[in-house]
Parts: C-alpha cells; structure tokens; sequence
C-alpha cells in the first residue's frame, strides 16, 4: 500500500519538541556550540528522543562540502575550519548527560585533506577516556573511497561502524552528490568489515523517492553481500520544497513487508518503519544490549531477530 504525496498521512504526525530533557539538552549543546544531526536533518523524532535523553552528536561543523538532493544540512565551503576543542566537548557533553550509547556522525569534509577522519578519531578517544561505559557509533562519510582515512576512524575503535548508502543503485545519481556513489559507498563497508569481521557494520536505506520493489530487494542483497549486520529503512520526508519531491508513502504494513525480506536476508537487526531513521533509539538499545553482552562473554553471540 502506498499513497499520494499531497499530504502526509496519519502514521506520520509526531509530538512537537518540548519538555526539560530536550530544553536542557538543546542548552547545552548550544553551550558548547556543539551539532546535533538531529535539529540538522529536521528529523522528525527530536521530540521523541531528545525528551528520552538522546541525541545523535554531528561533528566537524554544520557546513558541508556536498549537495545531495535529499539533504536539509547547509552545503558550502568550510575552508579548512576545525574546532580543536570540539573532542573535549563532546566528551564533556556525553559524560554530563551519562550517555551509555552515543552516535557521532558529521558532515562530508572534502575540504581537509584527511577528510575529517582525524577529527573523527579524536573525538572518539576523547569520549572513551572520559566516559568509557558509554558505547560508540559512528556514521561516517565515505572519505571519497580513501581507505586509509576509513583506517583512522576504524583505528579509534568504535563500536559500531555505519555508513549510509542511502538509497538503491539506479536513483543514486538524482539524489546524492556526485562525490558519492553506490559502489563506492558499498566498498567502504566492505573495507570496515573485513579490517575487524567482529565489529558491527550499519547502513541505511531511505524510502519513497521513486523505488521499485526490486530494486530494494537487490540493495539489500548488495548490502548483505559486503558484510553490513545491521539495516535501517526510513520513510524519505521533503525538508523544504528545494528538496527532492516525495514519490510515495509507504505503508508502516510495506515497511514490514520489508524488514521480513531483510531478516530471510541474514541481518542481525532491521530497523523498518516510516519514521525509521539511521540514528534509531530502538536499534540503539538493541546494539547497547548485544555489544554489553558481547563483552560480557567475550564471543559473538547468536541472536534471534
């Protein structure tokens, strides 16, 4: 079941910002003139989360130096600007809030030599030495398939390592930069997986911007194929009217629909559903309870999605 896009339908409407939680946190974050992908995005579960307590931290500024189509982050030129204190804030950030599992994305960097990956790594450690309960995530860019700079960011140790493809093969030059690519996007997962085959590898999908069935089934194939473990898919919402047109909503039923093909598929975790996003609070709070018990034991366990 699909429907037109003249206006979004029922399963769509989320609660509104609001509440100490997500004031104290907004407060803070602005404190230390720090990014959330969150307010970036215009994701549409900030109420949700930022009243739980969580948020996705974005790092690196809040330009970037791409223009996908889907996008609502600012695109431009940073000229090199970095923040040296933007680790120690983020560490300080994350142990004040006592976050148990944070996500750290940041946008595309094409402006630095490294793309980023250093400042990546640094933020990373700066969070494992001040809160070294706190599991770590990470989106990263695709480093334009240089994997010596993936290395850097692999070598901080995260726990999870997740780069979006973002949508399927065909539609992928109308949507994304042309600095990005399928094949490339799918190569730097493969790369991440085959550095450390124990280590959790995440993508996702966004849905509605054209698709065929088919077409999804055969991502998910290719995703499987280079090792991701881990499966979000999401509802494509317009973030302003410069911003690619939705094609069609689907159905929380189609997502469904969806998310069985993945499991057939062999993903440890499938996140499916409109408001579905890659930083995701219940996929977050599975990963949590995998990895703790994965330490705990040692050994990689077996897990029934």
């Amino acid at each position: 079941m699909t429907l037109q896009t003249n206006q979004k339908p029922s399963w769509l409407r989320v609660k509104l910002p609001g509440g100490d939680q997500h004031h104290d946190i907004k407060r803070n974050l602005r404190e230390k003139k720090l990014f959330t992908v969150c307010e970036e995005a215009k994701c549409p579960n900030l109420g949700e989360c930022w009243s739980s307590g969580t948020a996705t931290l974005m790092i690196l500024g809040e330009v970037c130096t791409r223009g996908c189509r889907f996008c609502a982050v600012q695109s431009g030129n940073p000229k090199g600007w970095l923040d040296p204190l933007e680790p120690q804030k983020c560490a300080d950030t994350v142990k004040a809030m006592n976050l148990k599992y944070v996500v750290l994305t940041c946008v595309d960097r094409d402006d630095l030599p490294d793309g980023g990956a250093g400042q990546f790594a640094a933020v990373i450690q700066a969070i494992q030495r001040e809160a070294p309960q706190c599991l770590i995530e990470v989106l990263t860019s695709d480093y334009q398939g240089d994997f010596a700079h993936v290395q850097v960011v692999l070598d901080a140790k995260p726990d999870v390592f997740a780069h979006n493809v973002e949508t399927v093969r065909e539609l992928t030059p109308r949507v994304r930069d042309p600095r990005a690519g399928y094949d490339q996007s799918l190569r730097v997962l493969e790369y991440a997986k085959s550095v450390d085959s124990r280590r959790i590898i995440k993508t996702s999908l966004m849905l509605g911007l054209g698709e065929t069935e088919s077409q999804v089934h055969q991502a998910m194939r290719d995703m499987r194929a280079v090792g991701v473990d881990v499966l979000t898919l999401g509802q494509y919402l317009r973030p302003t009217r410069k911003h690619l047109a939705v094609q069609e909503y689907l159905s929380p039923e189609k997502f469904d629909a969806y998310a069985d093909v993945a499991r057939d598929l062999g993903f440890l975790y499938v996140a499916s559903g409109p408001l579905v996003r890659s930083s995701y609070k219940a996929g977050e709070f599975f990963l949590a309870n995998y990895l703790a018990r994965e330490r705990a034991q040692a050994v990689r366990p077996v897990w029934e999605v």
